[in-house]
């Protein structure tokens, strides 16, 4: 039996990427700017893993407190797909490589929106590029009134729809979004977001938010399920593959949720690969820019991770790391193109596995710790001695 687990720290970035200024994002730092403004972040558990050694020495206050061993390896990836969105960064992550980046749009075309209305029985208003929670401020109340879907984007490749759960009914609203999906395919839009929210002068977004992504290639997720094995999201992960490869599906509301799940599961399953995606981190601090929110998140996951490790056997493999940054000290509240801190617990080992030029080497190391056969196609497997560090 083999049992692996995968959390993917959404937005957790560890310093700008090589080819961050392509995207306006030198200087951007999710971590080191985090430690910056919150000099009582500790993160002793992320430490005792090798985090230090990874942080740029002006945000790192205690580089030599954690010196080898660490109870895990340690390395920096750095994307290779075009782009810095959740879906490019969790494909790369189960080894697909997007080459060609998602359509970006500040307002989406008519055609595109007419067809959306005309079947799903619909008129929008908006549709225009907005935060979140600004757009409610601005059109909560009529769409209240009229009952008229709320459309709108940001600056990742989404289509957006936000609707009161009174107004609109959670099936009627996830319906229209996938309709919204089918007629986005041909526009290249990465996913269709429905954003539920309540509330009657001041709103609020619920948890009953859902993604519908673009079919993903084959990732290494459709080859575990293939030899039999189970491949369990939990989170949004089923969401941003569209369900391929996923067997079993745990959505979470928040953080919290979302590691009390990883207990359960842990203690049911012996096999298998259990994938994580805790977005509190990107959804609720990193686009609101709260840095002090953003700490607070952090350090609630150090604590879970100190109680969860002793629950790691030695055959065991688990990896954490993240799919892109969003430093919320930043200017805009965009995400940031940056590497990603890497940490691999597996045999008792300690390695320096230094900057992967990929994040599919994920893939690859899930692929040779599964057996699957043939060495996945992309990346390079960071518990051999293969190597694609930059």
């Amino acid at each position: 039996m083999r049992r692996a687990l995968v959390i993917v720290l959404d937005s957790v970035g560890i310093g700008h990427a090589p080819d961050a200024a392509k995207y306006g994002d030198e200087g951007a730092n999710t971590l080191g700017h985090i430690f910056a403004r919150v000099p009582s972040l500790k993160l002793s558990n992320l430490c005792a893993l090798g985090l230090p050694t990874l942080l740029d020495e002006n945000y790192s206050w205690n580089r030599k407190a954690f010196g080898l061993p660490h109870l895990a390896s340690f390395g920096r990836m750095q994307e290779k797909s075009a782009g810095k969105d959740t879906t490019t960064g969790h494909w790369e992550i189960a080894g697909a490589i997007v080459d060609v980046p998602f359509a970006v749009y500040a307002r989406f075309p008519f055609e595109l929106v007419r067809a959306i209305e005309k079947e799903a029985g619909v008129t929008f208003i908006g549709n225009f590029a907005c935060s979140g929670t600004a757009v409610l401020d601005e059109l909560g109340a009529e769409h209240v009134q009229a009952g008229n879907p709320i459309l709108y984007t940001s600056a990742d490749s989404v289509l957006q729809i936000a609707a009161h759960e009174e107004i609109v009914p959670l099936e009627k609203l996830y319906e229209i979004c996938r309709i919204a999906r089918k007629h986005a395919d041909d526009y290249r839009i990465g996913r269709v977001i429905a954003r539920p929210f309540t509330g009657k002068e001041k709103f609020t977004r619920t948890a009953n938010r859902h993604d519908f992504s673009m079919k993903p290639p084959r990732t290494v997720l459709n080859a575990i399920v293939d030899l039999s094995l189970p491949v369990i999201g939990v989170g949004k992960i089923s969401d941003i593959f569209a369900g391929e490869g996923i067997s079993e599906s745990h959505p979470t509301k928040s953080n919290a949720d979302g590691m009390q799940k990883i207990d359960e599961l842990w203690s049911q399953k012996r096999d298998g690969l259990i994938f994580v995606n805790l977005v509190d981190f990107d959804m609720l601090f990193g686009h609101r820019r709260d840095a002090a929110g953003y700490a607070n998140a952090l350090t609630e996951f150090d604590d879970w991770l100190g109680h969860f490790i002793d629950k790691i056997d030695k055959e065991d493999l688990v990896i954490i790391t993240a799919d892109h940054g969003n430093d919320p000290t930043f200017r805009g509240t965009d995400h940031t193109r940056e590497q990603v801190p890497l940490f691999v617990i597996h045999e008792r080992e300690s390695r320096d596995l230094g900057i992967r030029s990929t994040y599919a080497d994920v893939a690859a190391s899930l692929a040779e710790f599964f057996e699957i056969g043939a060495a996945w196609p992309t990346g390079c497997s960071f518990l051999s001695t293969c190597t694609s560090r930059v």
